[in-house]
């Protein structure tokens, strides 16, 4: 479970129809507000009063909103549309019955895996907000052994890398797949010279 220090807790009700009131969805998603999300909880408000952090930086405070759901299988888009049309920088803990999903908007919605809640781990690293912002993106949006540790890269590198690894390896897979279906040699054989320039390519991507 999330731990952070007393003095962020609030483990306030938020209405769900003050909420989604103040939102513009379309009557689909108003809907599945309505339907498929149980309550929603304003458990904590992070700021440098209630972390002992310096005042400094761009980042004034991040509210930690879980939202308890009817059925596993959620819309995302009603978690993207509470992030987007938000001022706040919101972390999101999504909660099905014991299982537990950590996810934030940055650019687009991030999520981590579903877990059991008593699994669920994120670390509050830094001096100040912004830092730690960055530390909650890096926990939840990259995944595990994606991308080589490199200390150098700002977040946006490291997201950037790791979406070009992904699509490279999307790519191989695919081409892997029509390689060994593939019947005629000199087809097999083009495919096969793209696959190692691929390769190469995600070799560098990676580092190795």
């Amino acid at each position: 479970m999330l731990n952070f220090p007393g003095k962020a807790l609030v483990g306030r009700n938020m209405p769900k129809e003050a909420f989604y009131k103040h939102l513009s969805l379309s009557s689909e998603l108003r809907e599945k507000f309505v339907s498929d999300i149980k309550r929603i909880v304003l458990e904590y408000k992070l700021s440098p009063d209630t972390l002992n952090l310096e005042k400094k930086g761009e980042t004034t405070e991040i509210l930690v909103l879980s939202i308890e759901l009817k059925k596993q299988e959620l819309d995302y888009r009603l978690v993207e549309n509470i992030a987007r049309q938000n001022a706040h920088k919101l972390l999101f803990l999504l909660k099905f019955q014991e299982q537990g999903q950590l996810a934030l908007y940055y650019g687009k919605l991030y999520k981590t895996d579903w877990t059991p809640l008593t699994d669920l781990k994120l670390e509050a690293r830094g001096l100040n907000l912004d830092s730690i912002w960055e530390g909650f993106i890096e926990q939840i949006a990259l995944q595990e052994n994606i991308i080589p540790s490199c200390d150098s890269l700002t977040v946006d590198e490291k997201l950037k890398k790791q979406d070009t690894i992904l699509k490279l390896q999307k790519e191989i897979d695919k081409l892997e797949r029509l390689s060994r279906s593939e019947k005629q040699p000199k087809k097999r054989f083009e495919l096969f010279t793209r696959l190692q320039g691929l390769k190469k390519k995600l070799a560098e991507e990676k580092g190795e």
